[in-house]
């Protein structure tokens, strides 16, 4: 797979000890300086995870300009994707494990290259947060082929109810058992719960960052 030519600028929130870095990608909509990705790098260093953030170009010009076009398909993004894990690791000061991911696009992307990344020792894993298993109101438009025989070790934190993948519905996909999943309690798409749920979209968003800081011990002893 080859990378475009696009130079990538990274936000970063560094751990003090840092046992692995995640590099995210946004979702369709919110760029990677979201509350939701503000809180979550914070929450991730915090458990000395190292957390990279960076845009597809599409989403850094909407920044720029007045009439915002929608993002392209998944499939134009790999290409970008690819990049920004080469220039990351061409960039990097330490030989941590990188684990990609993102929000939601930004997490079908990288589940798209993680594959061949993996098999080319360029990454240790793949997590993603609020995976589109189908648009919403759309259930038969599934986004799961290559999840069914997926090899690189891979965690997906999906809320309860999200409208792109309820986890009563993805009970029912052929997907590879090696995934792992970690489900937010009554979480939404945002992981946001209602409010008489008895859970709170901070304490979710710690969850999630406990469970990924599990997810890359594990992947430290293989």
């Amino acid at each position: 797979m080859e990378s475009g030519s696009l130079a990538i600028d990274f936000l970063n929130s560094h751990a003090d000890q840092p046992i692995a870095t995640v590099l995210l990608a946004h979702g369709a909509m919110a760029p990677v300086d979201h509350p939701f990705f503000e809180t979550l790098a914070g929450f991730l260093a915090n458990r000395g995870l190292n957390a990279a953030r960076f845009e597809f170009a599409y989403m850094a010009e909407r920044r720029t300009v007045a009439t915002k076009r929608p993002p392209p398909r998944a499939e134009k993004l790999l290409s970008e994707y690819v990049t920004a894990v080469a220039q990351f690791r061409a960039e990097a000061t330490s030989n941590l494990p990188l684990i990609i991911g993102g929000k939601s696009l930004g997490g079908r992307v990288a589940s798209m290259v993680a594959p061949e990344l993996f098999s080319d020792n360029m990454i240790a894993g793949l997590a993603c947060f609020g995976y589109p298993f189908h648009p919403p109101n759309k259930p038969q438009n599934l986004r799961t082929a290559h999840l069914e025989v997926i090899d690189c070790p891979t965690l997906i934190v999906q809320g309860e109810r999200d409208p792109f993948g309820t986890r009563s519905a993805i009970a029912g996909y052929q997907l590879d058992q090696r995934i792992r999943f970690h489900w937010v309690g009554d979480g939404d798409h945002d992981f946001k719960p209602r409010v008489k749920s008895g859970h709170t979209r901070d304490g979710n968003l710690e969850k999630v960052a406990d469970a990924l800081l599990t997810f890359a011990k594990d992947l430290k002893k293989k």
